[in-house]
């Protein structure tokens, strides 16, 4: 049995590499002859820059910026010397990771630490630049990273405005013309979301980030007038793109300031690990990730293998921690395994996920393995 094992994170327990690892474990335990192929996965979100880091033989470069509330901290992001090439999570500066609850802030939060990052990779002379979109603090249309590159906001009056969610109401023009010249920058992004709307990215995904629905609706209408500025100012309009909305709309941000081409972070990981051939070498394809839902088929990691796994006829086993049972995950997966197998809290789960996904991996090897048996 040649088994690939292609986990994304189980978001707040284990990497995608540490997930590998736990299915490994499981498996040989209850089927030890079984070849097993680690091959750790990740979409545009967090664990983006790891995966491309291990592929490709990266090495991490740190230097200095600022948090998603403005407070200096160190950061880093993957550099591929061969290629001359930055690898950098949006998350790793501005992400929420950083701030305790109590800290969020959704009127401030802003992607100033991300566009450091972006202009540090260019200044080391980077001629490509992919951002990993996700796991945002943020709402704001990408004005801080655009301001970090350059970009002056400004109100009516032709004053400066800090590049802050709670003053786009008031940004009237936007001056490009001291911004910093970038290489080509792709995003990697894993939702399809537009800046607006109900479907956009204040209000579906701010809530997580601290805001009220009257923030919510501050918010909105602050990246509608946003939309407006860039439209007359910078002469584009991707308010309505797919994935304009991800990472509080620095989707939107870096198409708008930055000619950005935004592709599905899971294609690009693919193609670095070369995953359509190693899914076609092997009998079984494992994947899996925290919680399988319906945002799992708007092209997370794990939806993105079964595709591969089904263009090559493969079948393709989910380990979960949550599963929606409401979601039409049977469409994607040709079957589905919850790793807690007895009563535990929510935080015991997570401290515990190693050992429950191992477990799991050894339930299904010895089932599967009594299917070829009869």
């Amino acid at each position: 049995m040649r088994v690939l094992v292609a986990p994304d994170k189980f978001k707040g327990s284990l990497s995608a590499a540490e997930a590998a690892a736990a299915i490994i474990r499981g498996w040989r335990d209850a089927w030890p002859e079984s070849d097993l192929t680690p091959a750790p996965i990740a979409d545009g979100g967090e664990g983006f820059s790891e995966a491309l880091c291990a592929a490709l033989g990266g090495e991490w470069i740190t230097t200095s910026a600022e948090d998603a509330i403005g407070r200096p901290i160190t950061a880093r992001y993957v550099w591929i010397a061969s290629e001359n090439l930055a690898v950098i999570e949006m998350s790793e500066a501005s992400g929420l990771w950083r701030l305790q609850s109590e800290e969020r802030d959704p009127l401030r939060a802003n992607t100033f630490g991300t566009g450091q990052l972006m202009r540090h990779a260019a200044e080391r002379g980077a001629k490509k630049i992919l951002v990993g979109l996700g796991g945002s603090a943020t709402t704001d249309g990408g004005i801080g990273m655009a301001a970090a590159l350059g970009y002056v906001l400004n109100d009516s009056h032709g004053a400066p405005i800090n590049p802050y969610p709670s003053q786009l109401p008031s940004l009237a023009r936007i001056d490009r013309s001291k911004a910093f010249p970038l290489p080509r920058v792709v995003a990697a992004c894993d939702v399809q979301n537009p800046l607006l709307g109900v479907r956009g990215t204040a209000h579906v995904f701010s809530p997580q980030k601290g805001a009220t629905p009257e923030i919510a609706g501050a918010l909105e209408a602050g990246l509608a007038n946003l939309a407006d500025v860039v439209q007359r100012d910078l002469a584009c309009d991707f308010r309505d793109t797919p994935g304009a909305g991800a990472a509080g709309g620095i989707g939107y941000g870096l198409l708008s300031f930055c000619g950005a081409e935004m592709r599905p972070g899971f294609d690009l990981v693919a193609e670095v690990l070369n995953l359509d051939a190693q899914i076609a070498a092997c009998d079984l394809v494992i994947t899996g990730e925290g919680r399988l839902d319906g945002q799992t088929l708007e092209g997370k990691g794990p939806a993105g293998i079964a595709a591969l796994a089904h263009r090559h006829g493969k079948p393709v086993l989910a380990l979960a921690g949550s599963i929606d049972p409401t979601a039409n995950l049977s469409s994607l997966f040709d079957a589905i395994l919850g790793i807690v197998d007895e009563p535990v809290t929510l935080r015991e789960a997570m401290t515990r996920a190693p050992e429950f996904v191992e477990r799991a991996a050894a339930r299904a090897a010895r089932l599967i393995r009594l299917g070829t048996l009869l």
